[in-house]
């Protein structure tokens, strides 16, 4: 969990020794051993106190996908790069038909082919000879 394999503990215990010497280091370990117990009993009070207060949902969550080790921004950005590619890239048989244009066509008048993609504004409707145009109550 630290990272301190068993000859980096024996340095440390041997430099304690060294420095502290051996009158003062019983009471040092004391004191360590207190500072451990005291640090435990409240990490212990604290999951406690979580778990009362927001229930046993928290038993069911998965921490391990909520780590924030596990985002790769470099992958994250990658990936959605690929779709956005793969969305570009896509063959025209395979996009969705354009819906047909709505409004008055003229009989005897014929239309030009649709364009391959969905045009960027919708065309606009003709109003018929006599009729009104909409009115919205709310927008003004």
């Amino acid at each position: 969990m630290i990272g301190i394999n068993g000859y980096e503990l024996l340095v440390l215990a041997l430099l304690a020794v060294v420095v502290l010497g051996p009158e003062r280091l019983p009471e040092y370990a004391s004191q360590l051993a207190r500072l451990v117990r005291e640090l435990r009993r409240m990490a212990t009070g604290a999951r406690d106190q979580l778990r009362e207060e927001v229930g046993p949902e928290i038993d069911e969550v998965d921490w391990r996908k909520l780590d924030p080790r596990q985002y790769d921004p470099r992958r994250i950005i990658k990936e959605a790069l690929i779709d956005d590619f793969e969305d570009a890239v896509k063959p025209v048989s395979a996009r969705p038909e354009p819906a047909a244009p709505r409004g008055n066509t003229r009989p005897g008048v014929e239309r030009a082919a649709a364009p391959s993609s969905p045009p960027a504004v919708t065309p606009l409707m003709r109003l018929k000879t006599g009729e009104r145009a909409p009115f919205d109550t709310e927008a003004t």
